[in-house]
């Protein structure tokens, strides 16, 4: 009766909604009667899903579809109680439930089928674009996407994939279980995507292929890597500081390809569907990141504070359009993407820091130079220790004069660390 995020985009399914008006003035009985004889003879089937607002009332849609309408199929979204992953875990197999032909599976040998990219997930359209020339380098033929590019009909041919692909972690599992077949996830950065391509090579009988792919990448795609890697900014690699907060796939892969591989230092790496804001928003506030991966609610946080942090999107909710292809975060392409927009970023943070001769509109100030007491200095080198490593001279000489300066304007001769706290 209402469109909700549990139920995951499908090419046939539509949409529609009941307003409270309606349902009250006609009774949700006869406004099913309604919708069964627009649809009648047409082939097509009706799934009454339940809305926040008929939940909240205590609606018992089931009780009067199995009395009145047992050909309709009733989900309860329960939006409630759920958070989406968990609404979209249960309606792909519910779906499956509801529609598999009954029939044993009839394994096609080569054939992969991936589960997961939906709508309202952080940059489907580019990982999954990753994900199928992955699947397809390692000599395997994708079948199905579902829901992304299925109709309700084909759930049932899912069975008959080989090797079935989870794309995401928080949903996806089980339906895969259910189907019988081995099961691989997406996978982030170097030695997870080339566990993937050899796991999938010998499941589907292509391990030379995969092989011969994997060395294939090592000369194309992942070149500009080992390009950045063998560079002068490759010394700033161990310096950095990142956090991530961002969906439980993409937190964990950042955390496991840039840290445990790339040898950069996380912060922190939550989980945003059960990480409390509050903490999430101290944290960064503590620890500032020079990177963060996150939403827009972190990107606020941020700003809150004057974090001198570059922000990275990695997730929902956000103002952000994410249906380019070149984007990735999974697979080979996306290690190379992610680590060139770090590196980029880097060569920023050094362009704000390079002195900048400016024209003078009047006399020179004049150069203060002034005592510092003990603990000022120790603060001082606390602020800077915080800053991006490649511009910490920068930075802690330019904090420095503005300390200098307010002290000479207060009237002041040593500098103090209430001093520098009013400037840092």
């Amino acid at each position: 009766m209402d469109y909700t995020d549990a139920v995951p985009y499908l090419e046939n399914l539509t949409p529609t909604s009941l307003t409270e008006k309606e349902i009250a003035s006609s009774g949700s009985s006869e406004a099913v009667q309604q919708i069964l004889d627009q649809i009648d003879g047409t082939g097509r089937q009706l799934i009454l899903v339940s809305s926040a607002e008929s939940e909240m009332i205590g609606s018992d849609h089931r009780s009067l579809l199995e009395m009145k309408y047992p050909s309709v199929k009733f989900f309860p979204s329960n939006s409630l109680g759920e958070n989406e992953w968990q609404g979209r875990e249960r309606a792909l197999a519910w779906l499956f439930d509801r529609f598999d032909d009954g029939r044993p599976a009839d394994v096609e040998p080569g054939t992969v089928s991936i589960i997961g990219p939906t709508y309202g997930c952080f940059n489907s359209p580019s990982d999954l674009a990753e994900l199928k020339r992955l699947v397809s380098g390692a000599g395997a033929t994708v079948k199905h996407v579902y829901p992304f590019e299925s109709k309700v009909e084909e759930v049932s041919g899912l069975k008959d994939s080989e090797v079935i692909v989870v794309m995401y972690r928080e949903f996806g599992s089980e339906l895969a279980a259910r189907l019988g077949r081995p099961v691989l996830f997406a996978p982030f950065g170097l030695g997870e995507t080339t566990e993937f391509l050899l796991a999938l090579g010998d499941l589907t009988g292509n391990r030379g292929q995969a092989e011969r792919f994997i060395a294939e990448e090592k000369r194309t795609t992942l070149k500009p890597l080992w390009d950045l890697w063998r560079g002068p900014q490759s010394e700033w690699f161990p310096t950095i500081r990142f956090g991530v907060a961002a969906s439980g796939t993409y937190a964990c892969g950042l955390e496991r390809f840039l840290a445990g591989e790339m040898g950069m230092q996380c912060l922190f790496s939550h989980d945003s569907a059960e990480a409390d804001n509050s903490l999430v928003r101290d944290e960064i506030m503590q620890k500032q990141p020079q990177f963060l991966f996150g939403r827009m609610p972190d990107k606020i946080y941020l700003a809150e504070i004057d974090a001198k942090a570059r922000f990275i999107p990695a997730g929902f909710p956000g103002p952000i359009v994410r249906r380019a292809l070149g984007t990735p975060f999974m697979g080979h392409s996306g290690a190379v993407w992610i680590i060139q927009e770090i590196v980029n970023a880097l060569y920023d943070i050094l362009f704000a820091f390079l002195p900048i001769t400016r024209r003078q509109t009047g006399p020179a100030a004049p150069t203060v130079r002034m005592a510092w007491a003990p603990e000022a200095n120790a603060l001082l080198e606390q602020i800077v220790k915080k800053a991006p490593f490649i511009s910490q001279i920068s930075f802690g000489r330019e904090l420095k004069q503005k300390a200098e300066s307010h002290a000479a304007a207060k009237g002041l001769d040593t500098v103090t660390p209430e001093v520098l706290g009013q400037v840092s």
